[in-house]
């Protein structure tokens, strides 16, 4: 399978910016609520995966699909269920949709599951046309324009051998510190960066101007 897009009960900010990234041949899971987006959308999903406590009836009668149901008394969020449900199929790369905004416990807690070390080969993001979220392992490629704010958030601890390309603000060799602030809202000089670490786990936060 090439690519799945889940769709998360989080916002949209820009829902023709979100449009952008769909492509034709997409496998679409979404986790409850997030049907609403698929839907607003035009976008008829593959599979619906939750405990269905944030889905409207009339939305799972129009969605007309697959289901797969959870009880409610149970210890993962409806977006890990989608992601372990799409994890299963093997796919190319994961793109999830409104997976930010609206509370800040479940944003936080939905970042942290891209940090499973399970998707570690996975090219995986959080993309919802406005913003980008992903996790640096290693190297990474953030293309955009230039102006574009990127963020780099030290996760888990410190990050070093920290370097970028194409950044208003470069990085040589440094270390970043979760408790310091020096990697939040650089600048893109160029239509592409590249971040590249030694050691450690970072957050990169694209924010598309």
């Amino acid at each position: 399978m090439s690519r799945i897009i889940i769709f998360a009960n989080g916002e949209l900010p820009n829902i023709e910016k979100t449009r952008v990234l769909i492509q034709a041949d997409d496998y679409i899971v979404c986790a409850d609520g997030g049907t609403r987006h698929a839907l607003a959308l035009g976008l008829r999903p593959n599979l619906i995966v939750g405990d269905l406590d944030s889905l409207e009836e009339a939305d799972l009668q129009k969605a007309g699909t697959r289901v797969v149901q959870y009880p409610r008394n149970k210890d993962e969020t409806d977006l890990e269920l989608a992601l372990n449900q799409a994890l299963e199929r093997e796919p190319a790369s994961v793109c999830v949709i409104a997976a930010l905004g609206n509370r800040v416990d479940q944003t936080i807690g939905n970042i942290s599951l891209l940090s499973d070390p399970r998707l570690a080969k996975l090219n995986i993001r959080f993309d919802d046309g406005v913003e980008e979220v992903f996790f640096c392992r290693d190297h990474s490629k953030v293309e955009g324009r230039r102006t574009d704010i990127v963020s780099l958030i030290p996760w888990n601890g410190a990050v070093k051998g920290v370097r970028t390309k194409g950044l208003r603000w470069q990085l040589n060799d440094e270390t970043l510190y979760p408790e310091k602030t020096r990697g939040i809202s650089n600048e893109m000089t160029d239509p592409a960066a590249e971040v590249s670490l030694e050691s450690g786990l970072l957050l990169i936060i694209h924010r598309r101007l």
